[in-house]
């Protein structure tokens, strides 16, 4: 591809992921917002969101095999601590994420 197929192909992943973003808040009307099913979803997803995340990042750790899963336990102990320190979950997940990939490419070689 030439640099401005490129440029083109970026600039339609970016329009097509920004009017993904923005059309629950186009279609759903603000009677819908106030359901309490809507408003449960809005409470629960983070946290069904959290639990997926966790589940996708250990899905390939294997605990018989070297290194044993300890730099994903030890990455994921300490983005707890940090998150129940800070309570922010960019800095937990941001250190979290530099820690782990220190762990994997240093320590745990």
């Amino acid at each position: 591809m030439s640099s401005r197929e490129i440029l083109i192909t970026g600039l339609m992943v970016a329009l097509a992921t920004a009017v993904l973003r923005f059309l629950p808040f186009l279609v759903i009307r603000r009677s819908w917002a106030n359901k309490p099913y809507i408003r449960f979803l809005g409470r629960m997803i983070p946290y069904s969101m959290m639990g997926l995340l966790v589940v996708y990042c250990f899905r390939n750790v294997t605990p018989f095999e070297k290194p044993y899963g300890i730099p994903e336990l030890i990455a994921l102990i300490f983005i707890i601590v940090m998150h129940t320190w800070r309570r922010n979950v960019l800095i937990s997940i941001g250190v979290g994420t530099a820690l782990y990939m220190i762990l994997v490419q240093f320590v745990f070689k």
